[in-house]
This record gives structure tokens, sequence and C-alpha cells, in this order.
């Protein structure tokens, strides 16, 4: 089972900060998920929400904002060239493209990377986003999609055969062993998201290709 650490190790640093993704390592997950959007200025930043906060209660929107601007308010904004230049090409990475986001620079980057210095094995693409994971699977067949699916397995599996992927990442409230157990006959790789119980997940272990954990100290092997 994939230990997969959620925004680096979100329960225990920063989200999406480069101290969290060094922390994940340290703790010995199998891989790093993250999430993708773009600035103003075009610069794409590991960020989830669409907004940055400050410590004063500031919000501005990533979309609205040059680097700069949304630097001068959250300084460890990191931006994706900046963890790909600080981890091993070795380290697998879960890169989350978040919806609507424009994908023209992402695909730059990551065309880069599988050239000089990335295997495609070591890169999976995933998106709530039907039409971004189409666009990615056409700029690189060679990667795993990574359907990102709430509720719906039916959905999620109608999503997979759109890009040719088994690899379905759902949310942990909606399942339950019989959704699992379907899944895995049909040969689908899930991966419940977020999930925090080691217990759990031991319970459905069976049936799971990973778990998307903040925590990846209590699942380290």
């Amino acid at each position: 089972m994939k230990i997969i650490g959620h925004r680096g190790a979100k329960g225990l640093e920063p989200e999406n900060t480069l101290r969290s993704f060094k922390k994940a390592l340290e703790h010995h997950v199998d891989q790093l998920e993250l999430d993708l959007r773009a600035t103003r200025d075009g610069v794409v930043v590991v960020h989830h929400d669409p907004e940055v906060r400050d410590p004063a209660g500031n919000r501005l929107t990533i979309k609205a904002h040059t680097l700069a601007q949304l630097r001068d308010h959250k300084s460890d904004l990191l931006t994706f060239e900046e963890l790909l230049a600080a981890v091993k090409p070795s380290v697998h990475l879960l890169v989350e493209i978040k919806p609507r986001e424009p994908t023209g620079q992402i695909i730059a980057i990551l065309r880069e990377q599988l050239e000089h210095r990335r295997s495609a094995a070591s890169l999976s693409i995933g998106s709530f986003d039907q039409g971004i994971l189409r666009t990615m699977h056409a700029a690189f067949p060679d990667v795993e999609m990574v359907v990102i699916e709430r509720w719906s397995a039916v959905r999620a599996q109608w999503r997979a055969r759109q890009v040719s992927t088994k690899r379905l990442n759902m949310r942990s409230w909606w399942l339950w062993s019989g959704v699992l157990l379907g899944l895995h006959r049909g040969g689908y790789q899930v991966v419940p998201y977020t999930m925090n119980d080691p217990a759990k997940a031991r319970r459905w272990q069976r049936y799971l290709y990973g778990v998307i954990t903040d925590r990846p100290d209590l699942f380290e092997r």
C-alpha cells in the first residue's frame, strides 16, 4: 500500500511548502501530493486554495496577482519549478491541477522535466476537472492520469476510461467495503483521501492501492 503525503505532510508542517515536502520525505512516503495554480504573470505555484491569506487576514486571489505581489503576503509561497529543483527526480510526484487553471505553462515545465530530468514513471497527474485531464493525457500519454472524484464511483470509472487510467483518488467519507470490492474487481487502483487512521487503512488494505494522508508519520514502516 502506497503512502502519499498530502500537500507534503499537511498535519506536521504548513501545507504545500518546502518544509512540508521535506518532512514527508523524512517519513519515507512513496509519493508527494501537491496542488498547482497559476499567477497573473504566468508562474505556476504550489497552492491549494484560490487565494493566499496573510497573518493580517488579507486575501489575494492567485490568478489576479503576480508572484512578487503574492510573496509580499506569503513569503514561503513555492513555485512548481522550485519544488522540482529541490526534490530528487526519483521522488514520485502526484500533481493535482486545480479546476479551470491554465495548463500551457504546466505542460511546458513537465515537458522540460521529462526530456532532461524525470522519467514518466516518476509522475502522476490528477484533477477534478475532466477537461484538464484530457488535455494532459493528450500531452503526456505515457504519464499516469489520476481521476480525482468526490463521491461517485460510477462517474469515476466513466472518467477513467476517457483518459485510459485505472487510478482513482476518491474521498474517503463516501467509501465503504462494498464499493471498494467492486472497484478492486474491476482492476481499479483506489486511493482514499484524506486518511489519517492507520487502523481503518489496514481494514481496507486488500482493496487499496494507497492512501493520501496528512500524517505520514502514523504510517511510517
